[in-house]
């Protein structure tokens, strides 16, 4: 289980089909510490399972049904991505239940100053518009934002990032038409299944 709280940004540094199966070598330095083979890190909200390791870099295996669902196959050699270990048992919940199970892929649509703050706008898909409600949780690329408000009608909602989330981040760098990662609460999930059962 993630928190959404991203680490570190890392960089991708080859993305190669190797004996058909896409590996994913990524640099990184906080991250590694304390990882082992078969522990799972989050690559821009993907949880990820560390297949080889080196003193700066992790490798992971990406499978057809992650590249279908995410946005990782459109990650180029040199790219940032946002990073995060898993939460120790002992460790802080800073942001909220991140499975790194990720719902869909959402467009950027907007990047828009307020004063110290950005403004983003994110077009999601249909599916996943009654998971997202004004002042909840949503994982955009692993990071865990408060939706500030809701478009039904456009199927957008928005996002405030604060400077320190815009300088920690790879969101502020992205440009309008990129897709990025989301997962929607899994508590709104639950409440539905539970209550369509009845």
């Amino acid at each position: 289980m993630f928190t959404g709280i991203v680490e570190e940004m890392g960089i991708l540094v080859t993305s190669a089909e190797v004996e058909g199966r896409l590996e994913m070598t990524f640099q990184a330095g906080l991250t590694l510490e304390g990882t082992k083979i078969g522990d799972s890190i989050a690559v821009n909200g993907v949880c990820l399972t560390a297949i080889r390791l080196t003193p700066a870099t992790f490798t992971v295996e990406v499978q057809p049904e992650t590249q279908r669902r995410t946005s990782l196959g459109d990650l180029q050699p040199g790219d940032a991505v946002n990073l995060e270990r898993p939460l120790a048992a002992d460790g802080r919940f800073g942001g909220h239940i991140v499975q790194g199970h990720i719902d869909g892929t959402g467009v950027l649509r907007a990047k828009t100053p307020d004063g110290p703050s950005l403004i983003v706008t994110i077009a999601a898909p249909v599916t996943l518009m009654p998971y997202i409600v004004g002042k909840g949780f949503i994982a955009v690329d692993g990071t865990s934002l408060t939706v500030v408000d809701v478009d039904r009608v456009a199927h957008t909602f928005t996002i405030a990032l604060i400077t320190h989330t815009q300088d920690w981040v790879t969101l502020p760098r992205l440009e309008p038409g990129a897709r990025v990662n989301l997962e929607v609460d899994i508590i709104a999930k639950y409440v539905e299944s539970l209550v369509g059962q009845r």
